[in-house]
């Protein structure tokens, strides 16, 4: 009996070992594409692309990878290191699927590729009615011909048409087309704060306001967690709070599927632990339910500032003021793009506008400012204008100094105290702001044409408007703040070599403040004191 098992069982491994070879070699063959890698180079370098290059280059190299996604061959030509054509081969038929040179090989956002920026936010069914439900809720029909509805439509209609064509893949077109919206926002926020005007006065009925405002919110918080996705911003704030929670080097210290994600200030990573430790990081770029509960805190939490901040200037307009600002940021379609990319600019938002909520203390402020530098650096330019601003205007000039920059010192020292051990203030300014200063980005007039002599003149000017709004106007309440905030905060955008739809929410609040609140009583253009 044990003869015949021992026979069997030796007959059946005999039988099993090469079925499992067979198996495992035929699984190995299904791995492999139909198209080989040196037929994927060969289509590759027929295509109109690659023999333009290879003429202008006679050097030219080309290398075939396979795509993480779908799979399909990327084919590179190289020139050195600089990467000058890829063309995308399908592994199956080997069809041509793509081809790109010029900005689009290296930024694959610049290429158009469907709901990659935006999702459904671009859909028209999407887009136009939230357009409609900004504009006409704000809209004064008593008046239609204020000059504050152009600005409706400039920021809506402006950077819209830019959008258009930065979906279609076109960023020659894309990029130029913000600027024209940008300069005239910059031009409009200054007359506020130096001349005045009218501002918007909606015809609509507060409360019709204040339902469609809960219904937005609801549409916003639902298009999020229905069809929105993680970009690196994202990403990046998720990895960052893991590396934190693990007590590790944040900086110089990023996977390397994201490893320029660390050239933000470490508040923007900081901010995502409580999402990160609740919705644990899984290790791969992923669904990323952290960064879609931070980003919808961060929406819902610049709200409810806007709500509270309209309540301080208005306190006996039963939070009119306060429904107002928060309709215009859930209405606005150009505030829902951190949203849907699920990114930290709507962080930056959210503590202006509690920077200017508590704009009568000092430290309170000065605090707050330094958060929302130490998150992304572009608001360090609204230093001279908060550290300046004093209430009551009698106040002494020094003692409002004072405090604003002790609070912010602390802020800073408190948030930067990790980094100033490890890795140190070398490498930090290495990863984040020396990093964001050698950026070459097609994504700016400046990378796309050379006008360094102008860009120069241009950060000059921008620097001087800083300090001068430290000085002028100097009658100045609130309001005027708020519209010198989004001008100076504008103005840096205009400057800088990598400029995207997500920056609109830093200055979006500001202006929605100078906007709304302008005929309110005692609540702008207070008399500075002597």
């Amino acid at each position: 009996m044990d003869l015949r098992l021992a026979a069997a069982t030796a007959a059946a491994l005999l039988l099993i070992v090469p079925a499992t070879a067979l198996a495992q070699d035929g699984a190995a063959l299904a791995d492999e594409p139909p198209v080989s890698e040196q037929r994927a180079i060969r289509i590759a370098e027929r295509q109109p692309d690659a023999v333009a290059v290879k003429r202008e280059h006679p050097d030219v190299f080309p290398s075939a990878d396979r795509a993480d996604g779908d799979r399909d061959w990327e084919v590179g030509f190289f020139a050195d290191d600089e990467q000058l054509v890829q063309v995308v081969v399908d592994d199956q038929s080997g069809v041509v699927e793509e081809s790109w040179t010029g900005y689009q090989v290296a930024w694959r956002m610049a290429r158009g590729y469907d709901g990659a920026f935006g999702r459904k936010l671009n859909a028209p069914w999407v887009w136009l009615p939230l357009c409609a439900i900004f504009v006409l809720g704000l809209f004064d029909w008593r008046r239609p011909l204020r000059l504050a509805h152009l600005d409706l439509l400039v920021l809506v209609a402006g950077f819209g048409v830019s959008h258009f064509f930065f979906n279609r893949g076109e960023i020659g077109l894309s990029v130029p087309l913000a600027y024209p919206a940008l300069l005239y926002l910059l031009a409009r926020t200054l007359w506020l704060a130096f001349r005045g005007g009218e501002g918007l006065r909606p015809s609509l009925p507060v409360k019709w306001l204040a339902i469609l405002t809960v219904a937005l919110i609801g549409f916003r918080v639902g298009l999020n967690v229905a069809d929105s996705n993680v970009i690196d911003v994202g990403y990046s704030g998720v990895v960052g709070a893991d590396l934190i929670s693990d007590r590790e080097t944040l900086y110089g210290n990023f996977p390397e599927d994201n490893g320029h994600g660390d050239t933000y200030g470490p508040l923007a990573y900081y901010a995502y632990v409580p999402f990160e430790q609740i919705l644990p990081w899984g290790g791969d770029w992923d669904e990323l339910p952290a960064a879609h509960a931070a980003a919808i805190f961060f929406d819902l939490g610049t709200i409810a500032a806007l709500f509270l901040l309209g309540r301080r200037l208005r306190p006996g307009d039963s939070g009119a003021l306060g429904i107002l600002l928060a309709f215009a940021w859930a209405a606005c379609p150009c505030t829902a793009f951190a949203l849907e990319s699920n990114t930290n600019d709507s962080l930056v938002s959210l503590l202006l506008v509690c920077a200017l909520l508590f704009l009568s203390s000092p430290p309170a402020r000065g605090a707050l400012l330094a958060a929302a530098s130490l998150t992304k650096f572009a608001p360090l330019v609204l230093v001279p204008l908060f550290a300046t601003y004093r209430d009551p205007p009698g106040a002494r000039l020094g003692r409002t100094l004072l405090g604003f920059a002790s609070a912010f010192v602390v802020v800073t020292l408190a948030v930067m105290a990790e980094t100033l051990l490890d890795p140190g203030l070398s490498k930090f300014w290495e990863r984040t702001l020396g990093n964001q200063a050698g950026r070459e980005s097609p994504f700016s007039v400046w990378g796309q044409a050379s006008l360094e002599w102008l860009h120069t003149l241009l950060k000059l000017g921008v620097a001087a408007l800083a300090v001068a709004v430290a000085l002028f106007p100097r009658r100045r309440g609130p309001v005027t703040i708020a519209a010198l905030g989004a001008a100076v905060l504008i103005a840096v955008q205009l400057t800088v070599e990598h400029w995207f739809y997500l920056y609109i929410p830093w200055f979006a609040a500001f202006l929605f403040v100078a906007l709304l609140a302008r005929e309110a009583p005692d609540i702008d253009r207070e008399p500075a004191a002597g």
